[in-house]
């Protein structure tokens, strides 16, 4: 049976938060797990503990915000198949090159970076960002994981992100977080 899992951000850095997380919901057997966006505007996190890049985003995507009933009881871990899927490991932002031990295998989220490493024996999967891809701004990264075969794999699609950008402008967001995004790579011309 196919399911679903949402590693968690999906609000915060941009106006389509309500939307976003309707589509998310929508799709069959999806497990949406609590990730440290989801907390800030659960109010679970102070903002003020954030960098100003993230409390301006804040101050403009909370205020359009209105379904805390799709994140208000989020969990903050789950298995599939032989991997524990979770925000982050132990808090931390874990990137390709990270040193880290861990007992079992992992898929996470947090640093919205696409990539799959072996660490202790063990593997870690990060299947990368669909709106913050952290690498090129206008690809969506996700992963398919085949639970019968044991296997991983990494997808890329391009994304209209000139359209986000009008709608960041027409939202009155600050002109540095229109820059975060208009300003980051892109893979197509």
């Amino acid at each position: 049976m196919d399911t679903y899992l949402c590693l968690g951000d999906v609000v915060n850095y941009g106006p389509w938060n309500d939307e976003c997380l309707e589509i998310i919901c929508q799709l069959p057997a999806i497990t949406v797990l609590e990730g440290n966006h989801e907390r800030l505007f659960n109010g679970m996190d102070d903002v003020s503990n954030e960098i100003p890049l993230v409390q301006d985003f804040f101050r403009c995507s909370r205020p359009l915000f209105s379904r805390l009933d799709l994140i208000a009881d989020l969990i903050q871990r789950t298995n599939v198949g032989a991997f524990e899927c979770t925000h982050t490991i132990e808090g931390r932002a874990i990137y390709r090159d990270t040193t880290i031990e861990i007992g079992h295998d992992y898929i996470i989220g947090h640093t919205h970076h696409q990539f799959q490493i072996d660490r202790c024996g063990f593997t870690i999967v990060n299947p990368g960002s669909v709106g913050q891809n952290r690498q090129y701004i206008d690809m969506v990264d996700y992963s398919i994981l085949d639970t019968v075969k044991g296997r991983m794999y990494m997808h890329s699609l391009p994304y209209d992100v000139d359209l986000f950008l009008s709608e960041l402008h027409s939202k009155g967001y600050p002109k540095h977080c229109v820059a975060y995004y208009a300003n980051k790579s892109r893979k197509l011309p």
